[in-house]
């Protein structure tokens, strides 16, 4: 249930005016905050609906940063420094049909707008490696999605969507995230994550534009299956 059934108070946390497409050097599109979606426990870490995970944790490693758990966020938290700005990351420990209860209350308590707030989420409609950004929309029958924005009151938050692929049937969906990929889907997987680290510093900054074309025309090669680390597994 939404925690208290409040949406986020429209001012500081509602978005700003939208900037022109062409402004690459706008900064309000310049995430503050950003979120991994997952589930908590070792028994989902290495699962397809931890994609999101996956990313801060490297993120995170990349710079040192150690995540620690905050309870007045209800999740983990570290902060990193890239592109000149300093980042908030957090990784909510409500379960994935929660993650709205850990994002809104990080975001009010430091006045984060929700176009500052950058989602890292997997995707059923992606193939296995496809890495997409995305500037605001709906849930997609994302239930991590559906109750962010039942918490933060808006979608206009941006997201970078992991592609997990799809197992076809509907029916086998929830079984199908709460799964392990076999290795040669978590290598595409961690590859596409490793591109968009890449192309991070670039959205930091603002160029959202450049970034974009940067990361969906990225080819998706066969991997070789000892080609990465499993950054799940990486010790802290």
């Amino acid at each position: 249930m939404p925690d208290g059934g409040q949406a986020l108070p429209s001012n500081p946390l509602a978005p700003n005016p939208s900037p022109s497409r062409g402004g690459e050097s706008e900064r309000s599109l310049s995430p503050r905050l950003v979120v991994g979606l997952g589930n908590p426990g070792p028994q989902y870490a290495d699962t397809r609906h931890n994609a999101g995970f996956w990313l801060v944790d490297e993120l995170a490693h990349q710079h040192g940063c150690h995540f620690r758990p905050d309870a007045r966020f209800h999740g983990e938290t570290c902060r990193v420094s890239l592109a000149d700005r300093e980042l908030w990351l957090l990784k909510p420990m409500t379960f994935m049909n929660r993650s709205g209860q850990a994002v809104a209350a990080l975001a009010r308590f430091h006045r984060i707008p929700l176009p500052a707030i950058l989602i890292v989420h997997d995707d059923l409609d992606l193939p296995a490696g496809t890495v997409r950004l995305k500037r605001a929309g709906g849930h997609g029958g994302h239930n991590g999605l559906r109750d962010l924005i039942a918490h933060l009151g808006g979608n206009d938050f941006p997201r970078l969507r992991l592609g997990i692929g799809h197992p076809g049937d509907s029916r086998d969906v929830l079984d199908y995230v709460l799964r392990r990929a076999p290795q040669a889907e978590r290598v595409l997987v961690e590859q596409a994550i490793f591109d968009a680290l890449r192309e991070l510093p670039r959205i930091v900054a603002g160029q959202w534009d450049k970034a974009t074309h940067a990361l969906h025309s990225r080819r998706v090669e066969s991997p070789s299956p000892a080609s990465a680390a499993p950054i799940a597994n990486r010790a802290p």
